[in-house]
């Protein structure tokens, strides 16, 4: 067993693969390199083959980002997993910060790397993600001047776009939901890892740039609208309680329609709409663990930090 693999779904990424492959040959600390491809048609698959070290596993269509991370963490031999997208490039210590960042924590769950924007790397991308009782997940640090967010700190989840997982405890959570295809699928893992007790830390050595929207495009387009919609109340249905989702039924209204104003604005209601109604039908079919009495203390917990979350979010 080796102590890290770096899993990277890609698809049609011919114009990041090799920048993202070539900064991790650079690393200080080495890792196993598995690049899930999603049927790219652009060649990006047989580029990744071209590096020595590189395993690619070949799917036969686009499956999304789920499907594609559980197919590299069912192939890894490793006792952590960094999950990267192939629209990044990691800075030399990046692997070696998030390893130092999570092994010797038996507490903790995932670590999230600091995503600076790679077309203006003096603002940041992510550290970390936030999620709220108005139902909403947000990057932490979202467009901040990159000097801060420079401490070590707890965030809800990590950004499975550059994080570190501990292999075990996403195989005992039975990995990442596949019903979300993309979008949300890491706030949801790290919400039921927090439920059993486990943290998510935030690590700002780990420095990785970012190139945003690698595969769908742009910040806001019709799929991801309505995808994250979707995903939004499928994370609301399985995490929460029946009792936890009546305390915030009122915030998640308020959430809803704050963002429908919002994607109006941009044209994009009808996607927003079509994406919550693909939401509801979600919940009918999707997984809904059972909820302990056992963990009352830890949704307790959850609660106070969606709470302290929104007023966050609110007061920027």
């Amino acid at each position: 067993m080796t102590d890290i693999c770096i899993v990277i779904p890609n698809y049609n990424g011919m114009k990041y693969i090799r920048d993202c492959l070539d900064s991790l040959m650079c690393q200080t600390m080495k890792a196993r390199i598995i690049v899930v491809d999603n049927g790219s048609t652009d060649g990006s698959d047989k580029a990744a083959a071209e590096y020595e070290g590189v395993t690619v596993i070949r799917l036969d269509g686009n499956y999304g980002f789920c499907r594609a991370v559980n197919a590299g963490i069912a192939a890894s031999d490793s006792k952590y997993v960094i999950l990267l997208n192939n629209d990044t490039k990691a800075s030399p210590t990046f692997t070696e910060e998030l390893f130092d960042a999570i092994s010797g924590r038996d507490d903790t769950f995932s670590v999230a790397a600091k995503m600076l924007q790679m077309y203006d790397p003096d603002r940041i991308d992510s550290a970390g993600d936030l999620y709220c009782a108005l139902g909403w997940a947000f990057s932490l640090g979202k467009d901040a001047p990159a000097g801060r967010y420079f401490k070590e700190a707890a965030v809800f989840s990590a950004c499975a776009g550059a994080a570190i997982y501990r292999k075990d405890l996403i195989e005992a959570l039975g990995g990442f939901d596949e019903a979300h295809v993309s979008y949300l699928e890491d706030v949801d893992i790290g919400y039921r890892a927090k439920i059993r007790g486990y943290k998510n830390r935030y690590a700002p050595k780990a420095v990785v740039y970012h190139a945003g929207s690698g595969t769908t495009g742009t910040r806001h387009n019709p799929y991801k609208v309505r995808q994250a919609a979707a995903n939004g109340i499928y994370v609301i249905y399985k995490n929460m309680p029946v009792l936890q989702i009546i305390i915030n039924i009122p915030f998640i209204v308020v959430g809803i329609v704050i963002k429908a104003a919002f994607f109006a604005a941009k044209g994009y209601i009808g996607d927003y709409l079509s994406g919550l109604k693909a939401g509801f039908s979600l919940c009918k079919s999707g997984a809904r663990p059972q909820h302990k009495l056992s963990d009352t203390g830890r949704y307790c917990l959850i609660q106070l930090e969606l709470w302290m979350n929104m007023i966050r979010r609110i007061c920027g």
